[in-house]
């Protein structure tokens, strides 16, 4: 038996159980994990809030898509995407359903090496995070003497964005409440405050202009400001404004779109190893128990610390 996080209902976090479930044997190509640490994602609440439909015969939802941990037990033939899986191996584990729970029955294929330089909390909240700000990065075309724009550049998502830009030998101006502009030094970017006045404030420190856009918070604003600074539509990117980059024909990234889903694959060894060789780091704003999913999740949707959350079963 293993110990369970899913959503019993569509609603707010309270519909959230921690219910028992049994677990088989891995078959050939499967492997148990135990996990350590998972991630937790705005997507793990958005599928219950009801904003992908509300179908009840999908109850319970099962929840998280990102975590690490030690392989306990492997069927036969089971190859993961570093090579060879075997029991007692660290892991990483991305790509599948369900991982809020004590213990996982997944694909190997859905299983990467854990590095040892990585912490159990970092290697969950890496691949989410990494993997969006690539995706986009990429989608932008984002090179050495770019002037980038960041926006929600203090966030899981728009910090990573910040240090890997920096490392192809981009400029940097990030977005961020006050509170944050510190952080933003640290990792290389100019911060501004968002808010009214953000585009004179932005002209201010960039007087030749932006290159590209990356929106990590999908306001009016952020969308507004961009569009207006920039001359080509198409080196702005949105990861959460989806309807207005429908509407208004710049890209969006993320969910199911096939190509964010292989680059994002493509590249989740490279950014493991990077993350590794200290070349980004991924912030752990606050762990909870497993039990406190619910409550983690309302936290996440409210004003938090900065960086991820994890759950620690």
């Amino acid at each position: 038996m293993t110990r369970v996080a899913v959503a019993t209902a569509f609603g707010g976090p309270e519909v959230i159980a921690i219910v028992d479930e049994q677990l088989a044997e891995p078959a050939a190509g499967q492997v148990l994990v135990e996990v350590k640490a998972i991630g937790v994602n705005p997507i793990d609440y958005k599928l219950y809030s009801g904003a992908f439909g509300s179908d009840v015969s999908t109850l319970p939802l099962h929840l998280g898509n990102e975590a690490s941990g030690v392989v306990v037990a492997v069927g036969g033939a089971a190859q993961g995407r570093g090579g060879p899986v075997s029991v007692g191996d660290e892991v990483i584990v991305k790509g599948v359903g369900g991982v809020y729970a004590e213990k996982v029955l997944v694909p190997a294929e859905a299983v990467l090496p854990k590095p040892a330089e990585l912490d159990w909390e970092s290697a969950a909240g890496l691949l989410g995070v990494a993997g969006t700000a690539f995706d986009t990065l990429e989608t932008v075309g984002i090179a050495a003497g770019d002037t980038l724009l960041v926006h929600g550049a203090a966030g899981g998502v728009g910090s990573i964005v910040v240090q890997l830009a920096r490392a192809r030998g981009a400029r940097v101006i990030g977005t961020a409440r006050a509170i944050n502009h510190d952080a933003l030094r640290e990792y290389g970017a100019e911060p501004v405050e968002y808010g009214p006045g953000l585009i004179e404030r932005i002209r201010e420190v960039a007087p030749d202009g932006i290159d590209a856009a990356i929106d990590a918070v999908g306001t009016d604003e952020a969308i507004d400001v961009s569009l207006e600074l920039l001359s080509d539509t198409s080196r702005l990117v949105t990861i959460a404004a989806f309807g207005r980059a429908a509407t208004e024909g710049f890209p969006s990234v993320g969910g199911a779109n096939p190509q964010s889903v292989e680059r994002r694959s493509n590249a989740a060894l490279s950014l493991i190893a990077q993350a590794a060789a200290g070349e980004f780091t991924v912030t752990i704003a606050k762990t909870f128990p497993l039990s406190d999913a619910a409550q983690a999740h309302a936290e996440l949707q409210s004003e938090h610390p900065r960086g991820k959350f994890v759950l620690i079963p």
